[in-house]
């Protein structure tokens, strides 16, 4: 059962942001903040609320995005950069004063966001299976999807005038988001509980805007390539060598561009996928703890 809580914070002139952070906040411990991807939830991180050994090393706060999970606001539209604002603004009403940031696919972005709105109180980013451009042929030169060829199908059915009481994601969308991000042969289990969270995270017509915009922000997404000069924090890329999204031949290249880091490395998983913090759990726990260990000040 989801943990979620919900907490109020101003910007866009109001969000509800649903968060999960179960076990008590030990200011005394480091905190990383974890952003789950396209139209998932906070429900990603699963199994490093699960892992006892990354638990007793340091604070887990999952902050869902604007329009996935529990967040919400009365503003229908919204950037990535408004979620990275949301995201600090959550760190302060629950009283963390710093954190590092991992994050998945879009999340990835969100962290480098937040270190440069807000570099006192990012010691790390964790980018995990991600591209810091935009959806240019570059990325896709390199073996990255073509994400606006994937985000303009969905786009274009769920824009109508007329209301939609009865919408929900259909299975063959849920199925394309599984299947990259998990794996064509994930476990039976994993699918029908993310077809059944998908569906019902996206009801009537409020579910198909949100949906609407959140593969809008997808497809049209300013890339940071002339902004990763100013991350000052240490970096940690981790990518899958089976994601099917996003290619580790592109994070070796990107990785290259934080050039003002102190230290920025790409980690491979052999075999990790898309969601690489759900396929191979352990491999990113192990990871963390020495990333945030060797960081934290």
């Amino acid at each position: 059962m989801s943990k979620t809580k919900t907490v109020q914070v101003s910007h866009l002139g109001g969000i509800t942001a649903g968060y999960q952070m179960p076990f008590p906040y030990d200011p005394s411990k480091p905190t990383l903040v974890l952003v789950n991807s396209f139209v998932t939830t906070s429900e990603l991180y699963r199994g490093q609320y699960q892992d006892e050994k990354l638990t007793s090393t340091m604070n887990l706060l999952a902050i869902e995005l604007l329009g996935h999970g529990q967040t919400r606001t009365k503003t229908k539209h919204w950037t990535y950069w408004d979620t990275a604002i949301m995201n600090l603004q959550v760190m302060e009403s629950l009283g963390v004063q710093k954190a590092f940031v991992l994050g998945t696919s879009q999340g990835g972005w969100i962290t480098v966001r937040m270190a440069l709105l807000a570099p006192e109180k990012i010691e790390g980013i964790v980018p995990l299976g991600t591209s810091l451009d935009y959806e240019s042929e570059r990325t896709r030169k390199l073996g990255c999807w073509d994400g606006v060829a994937a985000c303009t199908g969905p786009i274009e059915q769920w824009t109508t005038t007329q209301t939609t009481p009865d919408f929900e994601p259909d299975d063959a969308f849920c199925n394309f988001l599984i299947d990259v991000g998990f794996g064509k042969n994930c476990d039976d289990s994993v699918r029908e509980f993310w077809k059944k969270t998908i569906k019902g995270n996206h009801q009537g017509d409020d579910g198909r805007r949100r949906a609407r915009m959140a593969a809008i922000n997808l497809r049209e997404r300013d890339g940071l390539h002339g902004r990763l000069f100013d991350i000052k924090c240490a970096v940690m890329w981790l990518h899958g060598t089976e994601d099917a999204v996003y290619s580790v031949a592109n994070a070796e290249e990107e990785v290259k561009l934080f050039t003002n880091s102190p230290d920025a490395q790409l980690v491979t998983v052999k075999g990790g996928q898309h969601f690489l913090s759900a396929s191979h759990p352990q491999d990113v726990d192990t990871a963390l703890i020495e990333f945030v260990q060797k960081w934290h000040k």
